[in-house]
């Protein structure tokens, strides 16, 4: 194997991401989330050990599903407290060169116009450094702060997902032209107004004139991410996405996962190959192997099972609610609850596993297919299998300790990786997308769906400022 894997850390601005109950690890620096050194020290961290970025979840509302109420999640910091993942994004970008920046945030909830403008913004203070993860927010909770009952139904989030992004592919792409600021000091013109244009958009679910308010970043759209495991999501993913987070169970699952999307994507006229893949990978390691199981125990010892409970039932099925013989199948066809993916495809389940079974899976880390404990020869091993087995492109880094867990993997792990051609020995590249497909591409691929906008193409309804038509003019 030849091809050179790419790692993200997987972050959360929050105290409480994904490993429960660490957070009371005598090295953790968790608690220094509202800190800003923290996040650029971190920084300064990856851009030392060559990472590909930072990879930024987010969540707009709290796990209250379990037990009937948020007390389980708030008791053990289950991403609560939590902060906004795009304003830390300028600190870290600041003391770094060539680190990435993938944050996410939600098209389910907030229009989409002023979320045009922070990304532009994002990319042009990064430097073409911005990666935007696509989200459909699936908590209860979130609806509600939103002002809604309910959850929007599964499939009714990627229909309003993809007029979303319809609105920001015109904004980004169609309505400013390349050349369009000239800072002309002679003749005090900064705009040619006559290459920039209102797109007019008038769809079922949003009415947008422009024109963008801010001018062409490096990348335009931020490098896209998505992770899709529903046959409504794939499909999604398969349309938009340039790095997709696969789910599975086993290696052959995700290799089927995998190859599926790369179809998808071909169906779709995009390539296989102008989609990336990820997943997230539990990596402990040690100076030795006896020195990384003995961190893997400490962990287990530390991890709050209560914790994994709640995070489980913020958005699927409170599994303290039901006996451990129960099918989770016969459970999510008897909720039917309509925000919830019930599909054979839903990844947190197994087909066919119960109640007790789902308990085991959900409330441990150190599960397969991606974990491994050990020396970095035992690291750099899995890893090269994974790849072989499956043809994945990248990992998330998961976290346990902050910094630690990232610091063993560049002390530990990176060399490895080098010594076997799997790993960069300098960053190449100075945009995001131009690290995932190669130097020279900081845009879209001509053949994805928001390039068809360039130069103010396709736009129905699409009118030039310097026409002096007023917005709306025009049906």
């Amino acid at each position: 194997m030849t091809k050179q894997i790419s790692f993200n850390l997987f972050e959360m601005n929050t105290v409480g991401h994904i490993s429960h109950g660490l957070w009371v690890h005598p090295e953790n620096n968790r608690h220094r989330f509202n800190d800003l050194d923290f996040w650029i020290e971190e920084a300064k961290l990856l851009e030392e050990g060559l990472f590909d970025s930072v990879f930024l979840a987010d969540v707009i509302g709290t796990y209250d599903g379990y037990r009937g109420g948020p007390e389980t999640a708030l008791r053990e910091g289950v991403q609560i407290p939590s902060n906004d993942p795009l304003l830390v994004i300028p600190a870290m970008a600041a003391v770094t060169k060539h680190l990435g920046f993938a944050a996410t945030f939600s098209t389910t909830y907030e229009p989409p116009f002023a979320f045009a403008r922070r990304a532009s913004t994002l990319d042009h203070l990064t430097k073409g450094r911005f990666g935007w993860n696509i989200v459909t927010s699936y908590l209860p909770n979130a609806a509600r702060n939103f002002g809604l009952d309910d959850e929007v139904a599964h499939d009714d989030r990627y229909e309003i997902a993809e007029e979303y992004l319809d609105v920001l592919y015109k904004l980004w792409e169609g309505s400013w032209d390349d050349d369009a600021v000239i800072r002309d000091r002679e003749n005090r013109i900064y705009t040619d107004p006559s290459k920039v244009r209102y797109i007019n958009h008038v769809g079922a679910n949003y009415r947008v004139a422009g024109p963008h308010l801010s001018e062409p970043s490096l990348q335009r759209t931020p490098v896209l991410f998505q992770a899709g495991s529903s046959t409504r999501g794939k499909q999604f993913a398969a349309r938009h996405a340039e790095a997709v987070f696969v789910g599975g169970t086993t290696l052959q699952n995700y290799a089927d996962n995998i190859a599926d999307i790369r179809r998808q994507a071909d169906e779709n006229g995009r390539g296989g190959t102008n989609i990336k893949t990820f997943a997230s990978a539990v990596i402990i390691v040690g100076k030795d192997r006896e020195a990384g199981l003995a961190k893997a125990e400490e962990y287990r010892r530390l991890s709050s099972a209560e914790g994994y409970l709640a995070h489980a039932g913020g958005g699927g099925i409170d599994l303290a609610a039901y006996p451990k013989d129960a099918l989770i199948s016969d459970i999510l066809a008897a909720e039917n609850r309509r925000g919830r993916d019930n599909s054979p495809q839903n990844r947190r389940y197994a087909p066919g596993s119960t109640v007790g079974e789902a308990l085991e899976r959900i409330t441990r880390f150190d599960r397969n297919p991606f974990f491994v404990a050990g020396s970095a020869t035992d690291v750099a091993d899995a890893i090269e299998r994974w790849v072989a087995d499956t043809d994945i492109d990248g990992f998330n880094l998961r976290q346990f300790v902050s910094p630690g867990s990232a610091e063993d993997f560049i002390t530990y792990v990176v060399p490895e990786l080098q010594k076997r051609g799997l790993y960069r020995t300098k960053y190449e590249e100075s945009t995001l997308r131009e690290r995932l497909f190669g130097t020279g591409n900081q845009r879209l691929f001509d053949e994805h769906p928001g390039a068809r906008y360039r130069g103010g193409a396709h736009l129905q309804d699409g009118a030039a400022i310097a026409t002096g038509e007023p917005i709306g003019a025009r049906s």
